[in-house]
């Protein structure tokens, strides 16, 4: 395989450890635990540390099998450069670490996974003010906007509601303001939808979720898409101006979050990752299917109130959905009518394991009001729209029809 071709997706994805020379033959790049690089001659030492050659350093600011997952998700993303991290909110988290600065302000969608909504409060007790609007459309992002707003925050597709924000459009107003725009690719993945069509700067990805797909890895991503003029950022430290501007924003982030911070991934995680992330592309066809047809059978059940998915035409986003993403994801939530207690019909359900994670090969379920955004309050949930029977299904690859009868019978017994 030779990059004088364009490959699709999968192919490209399975090959890319090969564009490089890998010891012995093996398909995989090998995983390198060493935490340290050693060199033969001191002046080369010297020049990798001055950043004047490429090169390894220290397991915490580099690794050899974190570096081909990088490059992996780098071409997933079409992007300029990535740099990966022990988890997604570890990326997310290097935002705050390495670009804002007291006095600053951040513009976010309000409908946002919980734990990337208690980080910005944090942030907001830090010195950056934090506006929490709603992303669904532009004119809220606009108005949201002050002379010191240095970065917009958004979701493709809000967990758990589902809510999809206005991308597109305010991937054009960022642009016009020179905003850095940064865009959570977690619940759609670079299969589904590439960020950098609508204009983001950086995208973020919880490498855990779909692109590792198996739940035996923790891992996050951030990928910078050479979109943004870094010159116009006014929080670059001199020492990262030395690069070419291009570089400067991906440098001051590698340097801040991975040898400042150490929020570094390690090697037998990206292993786990990059093996996984192979297999991605088959396992969302088979897993956006499957959500598709269990939301269909809910939508159409009496005992269901409301269901929460894209892919269904009676969602707000579904014509932004459709025009924008290959197929509408693997989440989606539901609320059950009055009466029906929500822990009584999840515990009868037999595939559905109630568990916290996402984008895994088996069907995870679990009640949102009172676990992951338990902790915000019932004031902020209601807020979000987030309803006390919400019941948030990350649908598998399970058979189809097995799925869909799992969650009939499971309101049939309640």
């Amino acid at each position: 395989m030779t990059d004088s071709k364009k490959y699709g997706f999968t192919t490209t994805t399975l090959h890319s450890d090969r564009q490089k020379a890998i010891e012995h033959g093996s398909l995989h790049k090998p995983i390198h635990t060493s935490v340290t690089f050693g060199y033969n001659d001191a002046r080369e030492l010297a020049t990798v540390f001055q950043g004047k050659q490429p090169g390894y350093r220290y397991g915490r600011q580099g690794n050899p099998t974190v570096a081909a997952l990088e490059d992996k998700v780098n071409k997933m993303e079409d992007g300029f450069a990535t740099i990966c991290f022990a988890t997604g909110m570890a990326a997310i988290g290097a935002i705050a670490q390495a670009l804002l600065q007291k006095g600053d302000h951040v513009v976010s969608s309000a409908f946002l996974f919980g734990n990337t909504n208690s980080l910005w409060q944090t942030v907001g007790l830090q010195g950056v003010a934090v506006s929490m609007v709603d992303a669904t459309d532009v004119k809220h992002v606009e108005a949201a906007i002050t002379p010191a707003t240095r970065i917009v925050f958004v979701e493709t597709i809000a967990n758990p509601r589902t809510q999809v924000a206005d991308l597109a459009r305010i991937g054009k107003l960022c642009a016009e303001r020179g905003i850095v725009y940064i865009v959570d690719n977690t619940m759609t993945s670079p299969y589904l939808f590439q960020p950098k069509s609508v204009g983001a700067s950086i995208v973020i990805n919880a490498l855990t979720k779909s692109i590792g797909g198996h739940g035996n890895a923790l891992g996050g991503s951030l990928t910078d898409t050479g979109l943004y003029d870094w010159s116009r950022f006014p929080n670059i430290f001199d020492t990262y101006k030395r690069y070419p501007t291009v570089q400067w924003g991906i440098a001051q982030i590698r340097a801040k979050s991975l040898r400042d911070f150490g929020a570094s991934l390690g090697p037998e995680a990206a292993h786990h990752l990059a093996v996984g992330s192979e297999t991605m592309a088959l396992r969302l066809d088979r897993e956006c299917a499957n959500a598709l047809a269990v939301a269909q059978m809910l939508e159409a059940d009496e005992r269901v109130a409301a269901v929460y998915y894209p892919g269904l035409k009676s969602h707000p986003q579904h014509a932004i959905s459709t025009e924008l993403f290959r197929s509408y994801g693997s989440l989606f939530s539901f609320e059950l009518k009055e009466g029906i207690d929500c822990f009584d019909y999840l515990n009868r359900l037999k595939l559905g394991i109630s568990a916290s994670n996402l984008g895994d090969t088996r069907t995870l379920v679990i009640p949102v009001a009172h676990t992951i955004f338990y902790e915000m309050g019932a004031e902020r949930r209601a807020s979000m729209g987030i309803a006390e029977s919400l019941i948030r299904v990350s649908i598998g690859i399970e058979d189809t029809d097995d799925l869909v009868e799992d969650f009939r019978k499971a309101l049939d017994a309640v």
